[in-house]
């Protein structure tokens, strides 16, 4: 027993000083092309002119509550079309268990909805500084195994040193962000958010899962200041076709590998950043929690500095 703990202990301390490492020592290569920003396109999920976000309670069918929620914004085929390759971004920020990070039946779900329409998938991360390697992070969480057994490309963006491409983003904050190319590239990109508060950036959703593309050679400075404002203008970069978003759990506390725990039990789709996070906001505020979240969810600096660069829309109707 007292070798098995010592044994832990050691690989805890190794795991440790590696992310330490990353987090000092990651740089951004040098002669990267320089790109625009990735096309912007009309988000698609709307009726009547009003931007369409979808709530269902999930019951006991995981995959059959995703595929209602995104028919219910109008369906998958308004954006994905057969021999499409497509992007999904989980959280895998670290290997904490959900909601700390994506629930992996989640993702194997939609991975396994993508394929049934003919997508090729790739699912593509970079973990947080101190959790780093990616790859380190997935195989702890048995992502790497379980998502290739379905048919998944994995792809852990930081293993790929000129994988990378500077976009120009000419942002208040940013002039130019790294992104890896095999993303900038994707026929389609479809985001898998979770539904946490976050010690740093108030909240962590579909807005913030924009930092797993950042280099992590360019993550450091973005915490010296303005980190909200800065979390929404990475999003100038490219944006998702699609976000499907696993509020089943959620931290209304603390944030973002660890929190206190609440159930709403609820799967969200939207093809609008803004209007899905708002309205994850009004779930994570129903909740008696100790955070930073303002009564306002307009007010918030992801939100407001979003909406300021035309990431989304402020009017939208929940479905059903």
């Amino acid at each position: 027993m007292g070798t098995k703990g010592s044994s832990g202990s050691s690989q805890g301390f190794a795991d440790t000083m590696a992310g330490l490492y990353h987090f000092m020592f990651d740089r951004v290569p040098k002669r990267l092309d320089i790109v625009p920003p990735r096309p912007r396109k009309e988000n698609p999920f709307r009726k009547d002119s009003m931007t369409l976000v979808s709530k269902v309670r999930v019951e006991h069918d995981l995959k059959a509550s995703a595929i209602k929620a995104v028919e219910l914004i109008g369906g998958l085929g308004k954006v994905i079309s057969p021999g499409d390759r497509v992007m999904v971004k989980p959280n895998f920020n670290s290997p904490d268990p959900y909601p700390g990070s994506s629930d992996l039946d989640f993702v194997k779900a939609v991975v396994q909805i993508l394929r049934e329409a003919g997508a090729k998938v790739v699912v593509g991360e970079s973990s947080g500084a101190i959790w780093r390697p990616t790859r380190k992070v997935m195989e702890k969480l048995d992502a790497l195994r379980k998502l290739t057994d379905i048919g998944a490309e994995v792809i852990a963006f930081d293993d790929r040193r000129w994988d990378w491409v500077k976009v120009r983003i000419d942002g208040d904050y940013r002039k130019e962000v790294t992104v890896p190319r095999s993303v900038y590239e994707a026929d389609k990109i479809v985001y898998l958010p979770c539904m946490k508060t976050h010690q740093l950036a108030r909240f962590s959703l579909s807005l913030k899962l924009a930092v797993g593309y950042v280099h992590p050679g360019e993550r450091r400075s973005m915490h010296m200041r303005n980190l909200e404002r800065k979390i929404a203008e990475f999003n100038l970069a490219l944006q998702p076709d699609l976000i499907i978003m696993d509020g089943r759990k959620a931290f209304i506390s603390g944030g973002p590998a660890k929190g206190e725990l609440v159930e709403p039990g609820v799967i969200m789709a939207s093809g609008d950043q803004i209007a899905i996070d708002v309205e994850a906001l009004k779930i994570l505020g129903s909740y008696k929690g100790k955070n930073r979240l303002l009564p306002n969810p307009y007010d918030s600096p992801q939100i407001a500095t979003a909406l300021r660069h035309g990431l989304g829309s402020k009017d939208y109707k929940v479905v059903p």
